[in-house]
């Protein structure tokens, strides 16, 4: 009779436990690479550029230290077919996300927009670096784009007046936009802006919504307070229908270009450009800063008065003193002038 308790061979027991053992490996392997955490906190995005191969991919997750375990990532990437199917954009990464739900963001091209906002800027190369800063292209290439007389004529502007189109807001764009989509995208914000209401506003005033950006670009440079700016916007207009030169001091510190101006002078006044409303009458070719939506507004909806001067008030609140005489005006230029003079303010 076969003995039944004859004792299991020592090599058959060796291979048991050795293939017990590379299965366990193997399934914890596989569990850390498409289950367990992975993503680190060092980052708050990846960033993939157009172009970019899965090696170029791999290489910027291992020196940002966006994985903890980058061979464990390439290896799941590997059997996810990531290696084939690399999409460029922005990426969030959430700490803790494991290398499944990223792969599948990044196979999928499931970036997170930007929200790009923007309000105070003064001249177009601050807007192209920008733009730079939010997305993939550079600032050259921004402001190639701001400075091309045909893209502008595409639009309904001139170059001088093409900055106008540029409505402070906050928009979603994907980071790998085409910075011409990009301009697009403003474009079809600047339409929904001028609505009908707006445009009416403007053509009462006999003045393109162009030139009303423009004089609202001088608004926003005049006013430090919002509720000062429809007061402004209603001086200014006054002299446009006078036919008075505006002598708008934030139009001279344009056509100097020295920003760093704090009391115009004469020397400041004889600088010949368009942007010099002291010499030049009428509105400036474009604006002198991007206008904000409040100084636009301001200017569709100004406040009828009967003023043509005004000065900064002697206290520096903020404010202005106006006035519908010019005696009365140069009273005021006096004691703002004493107070320059008071703070030892020169220039």
């Amino acid at each position: 009779m076969e003995n039944k308790n004859r004792k299991m061979p020592k090599w058959l027991g060796i291979i048991i436990v050795l293939i017990l053992v590379v299965g366990g490996y193997f399934s914890w392997k596989y569990y850390r690479a498409f289950f367990g955490s992975s993503v680190t906190a060092n980052q708050e995005y990846l960033y993939i550029r157009d172009n970019s191969t899965y090696e170029q991919v791999l290489k910027d997750i291992k020196e940002k230290k966006i994985v903890d375990n980058p061979e464990l990532f390439d290896f799941a990437a590997t059997q996810m077919d990531y290696k084939n199917s690399v999409k460029p954009g922005r990426y969030k990464l959430t700490p803790g996300m494991n290398n499944r739900r990223l792969i599948g963001n990044l196979r999928g091209g499931y970036q997170d927009a930007v929200k790009f906002r923007f309000e105070t800027v003064r001249l177009k190369e601050n807007f192209a670096a920008l733009l730079a800063k939010n997305f993939e292209a550079d600032s050259a290439t921004f402001i190639q784009l701001l400075n091309n007389d045909a893209l502008a004529e595409q639009y309904g502007f001139t170059k001088d007046n093409f900055f106008t189109m540029f409505i402070p807001n906050t928009y979603e764009i994907y980071w790998n936009t085409a910075p011409e989509k990009i301009i697009a995208r403003f474009n079809d914000e600047y339409k929904k802006f001028w609505n009908a209401e707006r445009l009416e506003k403007a053509k009462a005033l006999e003045l393109t919504p162009q030139e009303v950006s423009v004089l609202a670009s001088i608004v926003k440079g005049e006013a430090l307070h919002r509720n000062e700016m429809p007061k402004i916007a209603g001086l200014y207009i006054n002299r446009l229908r006078k036919g008075m030169l505006l002598q708008a001091d934030p139009t001279v510190i344009f056509a100097n270009q020295d920003f760093t101006i704090r009391r115009v002078l004469n020397k400041h006044l004889r600088v010949v450009s368009p942007y010099n409303t002291y010499l030049i009458r009428g509105l400036p070719p474009g604006p002198i800063s991007l206008p904000t939506i409040a100084s636009i507004d301001a200017v569709l909806n100004y406040e009828h008065h009967d003023f043509i001067y005004m000065v900064a008030k002697e206290d520096f609140s903020g404010y202005h003193n106006f006035s519908r005489t010019e005696t009365e005006h140069l009273a005021y230029a006096r004691k703002y002038q004493q107070a320059l003079n008071d703070r030892n303010i020169k220039k």
